[in-house]
């Protein structure tokens, strides 16, 4: 099912609610876009009989849609419904423009509080909209994984994936696109939830990590670049398999610690061909995901490689996961590196802006972490240290603690939450290297 056809609906509906607030429903205006909204209703009736619409822990959904906080629509339906105090509703096939009306009617004017909307909709004879009766708090929430189970779901299907391409398998991309719908899913609710698991660096297994944080992360750069939910899954998916083609590539120069020579270099600039040919061969990619793997390290200025891929139409979404793949292996420990900070990371990309990165698309990935990104170590005033484990999303400098030094430098025995925004008194002085302090940020993070 489209997610343009989703955001389409949406924005009908919501534009036909508006309009009714400033003409009666057969001024002309109102009656074009009832129109539009019938046509918008009709065109997914068409691909299913049934259409489900309502709030998912008071996000929008349509469909396996979710959409964001910040979608204006959006936001003007999810105060319908809770205006309404209802939780969906279900569409059915025949719907027509005269249901449609008395529907919009009974809208702008709801039966009194307490009275029942769903009988109120019956007594109108609207016969294809009910009001949807929705799994409870506690089936949502059975429903509902956790973002440390995705993770590790991510982790499976890629290692599953490396292992078929290892034995010489086709492999399958079932289980890594229903694991990427759930990470695009998360990420739309709470991106810094699942961006926090992306500090989490298996070191003797750091091609598989890799690959699942580079996924993470390309969702959380697409969602701060405002991608529809479509795209998101694209994109999580191409990160996932970015690295795929290194497989064909000797192990002994993937794992070499010190300099490559030119030769080997040679060898290492294959990798982007040779995933995108494995991945053709996979059943539920797109071209999308093609041009990830193959265009991961082609460079802003099309001066990378692979050399026979810079004239190419590379989709945006390569983009954007090279600056998740950049960002990953500037955090992460290797034989030749101590990890950077994100706020040192994000400094030190930025002096590739515009030549090896997208400017526009790491300025929106940067300005979405905040001031204190998710598994920044910090000093406030008070000289205490604690580490940042949420943002706020709707104000990145409004950031949680899990406090780890006290004021006279003694490690706590028991590390403790710390919401500054409300402490006034304390706030933020400047950034301290885990590293130096002997801290693995990872360590404080709920892996589950």
């Amino acid at each position: 099912m489209s997610f343009e056809l989703h955001q389409e609906l949406i924005q009908g509906l919501a534009a036909a609610i508006k309009g009714l607030r400033l003409y009666p429903m057969h001024h002309p205006a109102i009656e074009q876009r009832n129109r539009t909204l019938l046509n918008a209703f009709n065109q997914l009736l068409n691909q299913q009989p049934v259409l489900r619409m309502g709030l998912l822990e008071g996000s929008l959904f349509v469909e396996d849609s979710l959409f964001a906080d910040d979608n204006p629509a959006a936001t003007e339906l999810v105060k319908l419904f809770n205006s309404l105090e209802i939780d969906g509703f279900e569409i059915t096939s025949g719907l027509n423009r005269s249901e449609i009306e008395r529907f919009l009617e009974l809208v702008m004017n709801p039966p009194a509080k307490g009275e029942d909307f769903g009988s109120a909709i019956q007594y109108k004879g609207v016969e294809h909209i009910q009001v949807a009766t929705l799994k409870d708090d506690d089936e949502l929430q059975e429903d509902k994984e956790s973002a440390g189970k995705v993770y590790g779901k991510a982790l499976k299907a890629i290692n599953d994936i490396f292992e078929d391409v290892r034995m010489g398998r086709i492999p399958s991309a079932d289980q890594a696109v229903g694991v990427v719908k759930n990470m695009a899913r998360l990420t739309l609710e709470d991106p810094h939830a699942l961006f926090a698991l992306s500090l989490l660096k298996d070191y003797d297994n750091y091609t598989f990590t890799h690959s699942v944080n580079v996924s993470v992360i390309a969702l959380a750069v697409g969602r701060a670049c405002r991608v529809s939910e479509e795209a998101l899954r694209d994109l999580g998916l191409g990160g996932l398999l970015h690295d795929i083609g290194k497989l064909k590539v000797d192990v002994g120069i993937i794992n070499k610690p010190g300099k490559l020579t030119d030769e080997e270099f040679r060898q290492i600039k294959q990798h982007p061909t040779f995933g995108a040919e494995i991945v053709k061969q996979m059943s539920g990619t797109n071209q999308n995901v093609i041009d990830i793997i193959e265009g991961h390290h082609l460079r802003f200025d099309r001066t990378g490689y692979p050399e026979d891929a810079r004239g190419r139409q590379i989709s945006p979404l390569a983009d954007m996961t090279a600056v998740a793949d950049t960002y990953d292996a500037m955090t992460t420990m290797r034989s030749y590196q101590n990890p950077m900070t994100p706020r040192k990371a994000l400094e030190l990309l930025r002096k590739n802006s515009g030549t090896t990165l997208n400017s526009d698309f790491l300025e929106r990935f940067a300005h979405s972490l905040g001031t204190y990104p998710v598994g920044t170590l910090v000093r406030l005033d008070t000289n205490e240290l604690g580490l940042v484990i949420a943002v706020g999303l709707k104000n990145t400098d409004e950031v949680k603690l899990k406090m780890l030094f006290g004021k006279v430098g003694e490690k706590l025995p028991t590390p403790y939450i710390l919401d500054l925004e409300a402490h006034e008194a304390k706030r933020i002085v400047g950034e301290v290297d885990p590293f130096i302090k002997g801290i693995d940020v990872a360590d404080y993070f709920d892996r589950k």
